[in-house]
């Protein structure tokens, strides 16, 4: 039966590539695994939960020595010794930063698939670690900037006096990007973002934040999902907006990261400018950083008081929760590479996802893969009619709206002479109950007309009125001499006080919707 190796990873790294729960899905896929003696324990995994789970606890060699290695991090040349020939490798390789990893894999005759390469297509998506980490990041980086500011988030209102909220300006709308702007927005900060992508403004505001709008600084993506580069005007431009909104802002988060380079867009005189005591989190530091103080992996603090923060751990700061989703995207990629679930891999290289993750395979480099054709473009506008169909459109429409006119003027005309025979023949009595129930009739539409959609349920509470009225009319009306006008009033009683209590019920469980606890 295959083995599945699950290393420990090397010091200063919290993450493991299986947790519990998802060893019991490996091994639900045919598989054997084997987990090293402490891997999983600082991310607070014991070696007991494993074996609970379905795993052997091994030694480092037998760990290295499984038909699949997966680990979080990319192996050190030692370890790529260890891995016995034919082996699979998966994990987080950066290929194109490693060539002497490439090579030593090439020689070993592994097969080695790139977690961070996976392709930016949908059904690419559960695979993604990049995704999953990235998404980790953007909350921690609120968590730490929380822990920075010297203030709070969310603005209060007390009897000493009120303090205004947060200002919080995330660059950059990727997974990472909106991971912050729900964070900060839910903490009660007034949070702004941008990016050069202008398409992403509606995912900005849907998580609650206000979009810079900046058409000078922005540009559309490309085919392959990434932003285009900007020309020279437009990143003149996005640096002003920078400069301009770090200036107000208390919190920055910096999240712009393309194939692994961070671009600048904060200067050290966009720094400068900044209040004593804001905070930056660069969250590209892993690539350089976007801001021009950061040291990757430091905190730095600026002559005027700014705290840069270049930590390049954030997802492993949350040891337990990241480790869970990487596991889970190592399972699904199994799931793919396991179509029997009989603990057999195999490897489809006519499969993009597959191939585009393939760095090497039985001895041959496999990076860089083929391009994966994705289109991020909209779809072509519909041909339209031409202008002699518009015509003959119009005047068909022309046509039906005159029709409906006239037979709506005759229904009215007809209505009037039905009305004006039965006021001449009705009795006086008739005539005073007619006159109120016109009334109501005009008073209900205009008050109900003329209320917002988003206020028609609290309209509950009005129609409850209305039923206690006509419940109050059909009690006095049930002690009638006519037969008639007595079951009226029952009928009329009955479904008035179904309406009224029903609507109290309605309305108290929609406000218990809204309580703690609830």
């Amino acid at each position: 039966m295959t083995t599945i190796g699950i290393p420990r990873e090397a010091s200063g790294q919290r993450l493991v590539a299986a947790t519990p729960a998802t060893v019991a899905k490996l091994v639900g896929l045919g598989y054997d695994v084997l987990v090293e003696a402490g891997a999983g324990a600082a991310a607070t995994f014991s070696d007991e939960a494993f074996a609970d789970a379905g795993a052997k606890v091994v030694d480092e060699a037998g760990a290295w020595g499984a038909d699949v290695v997966t680990g979080v991090d990319a192996p050190s040349l030692e370890h790529v010794a260890m891995l016995r020939e034919g082996a699979v490798l998966v994990a987080q390789l950066q290929p194109a930063q490693r060539p002497e990893l490439v090579d030593a894999l090439v020689a070993r005759g592994v097969t080695a698939l790139a977690l961070d390469a996976v392709p930016r297509i949908s059904r690419a998506q559960s695979l993604d670690v990049l995704s999953s980490m990235a998404n980790v990041a953007g909350y921690r980086a609120v968590v730490e900037a929380a822990q920075e500011f010297g203030g709070m988030f969310a603005g209060q209102v007390t009897a000493a006096g009120k303090t205004p909220p947060a200002r919080v300006f995330v660059i950059g709308a990727g997974v990472a990007g909106l991971a912050a702007i729900g964070t900060a927005d839910s903490l009660g900060a007034q949070v702004r973002a941008f990016d050069v992508r202008p398409e992403v403004g509606e995912q900005i505001e849907s998580m609650g934040a206000t979009f810079v709008r900046a058409p000078e600084a922005q540009q559309e993506i490309s085919a392959d999902g990434y932003a285009k580069p900007l020309t020279q005007e437009q990143a003149a431009a996005a640096l002003d907006v920078y400069a301009r909104e770090c200036a107000d802002a208390d919190i920055v988060i910096t999240t712009a990261l393309v194939r692994g380079t961070a671009p600048t867009t904060i200067t050290a005189q966009a720094v400068a400018a900044m209040k004593p005591g804001s905070v930056v989190v660069d969250l590209a530091a892993p690539g350089g950083g976007n801001c021009e103080l950061t040291v990757p992996g430091e905190r730095v603090v600026s002559d005027n008081g700014v705290v840069v923060l270049g930590w390049t751990d954030l997802a492993g700061r949350m040891p337990q929760h990241s480790s869970q989703l990487l596991g889970t995207n190592i399972v699904h990629l199994l799931q793919l590479l396991t179509p029997d679930k009989d603990g057999a891999l195999v490897l489809d290289l006519e499969d993009p996802v597959q191939r585009g993750m393939t760095v090497t395979h039985e001895g041959e480099l496999m990076w860089p893969p083929p391009a994966v054709a994705v289109s991020a473009a909209p779809p072509p506008a519909p041909v339209g009619p031409s202008q002699e169909e518009r015509a003959a459109q119009a005047a068909a429409a022309a046509q039906v709206a005159a029709a409906k006119g006239k037979r709506r003027m005759i229904a009215y005309a007809l209505a009037a002479v039905l009305l004006t025979l039965g006021i001449a023949f009705a009795p006086a009595a008739f005539l005073g109950h007619f006159t109120v129930f016109v009334l109501a009739v005009f008073v209900g539409y205009y008050v109900i007309s003329n209320v917002s959609h988003s206020l028609h349920t609290p309209l509950m509470a009005q129609t409850n009125a209305i039923s206690g009225i006509i419940l109050v009319g059909a009690l006095l009306q049930i002690g009638s001499d006519n037969l008639v006008v007595t079951v009226l009033a029952c009928v009329a009683a009955a479904v008035a006080s179904i309406n009224i209590f029903g609507g109290f019920l309605v309305a108290n469980r929609m406000l218990r919707m809204f309580r703690r606890g609830a």
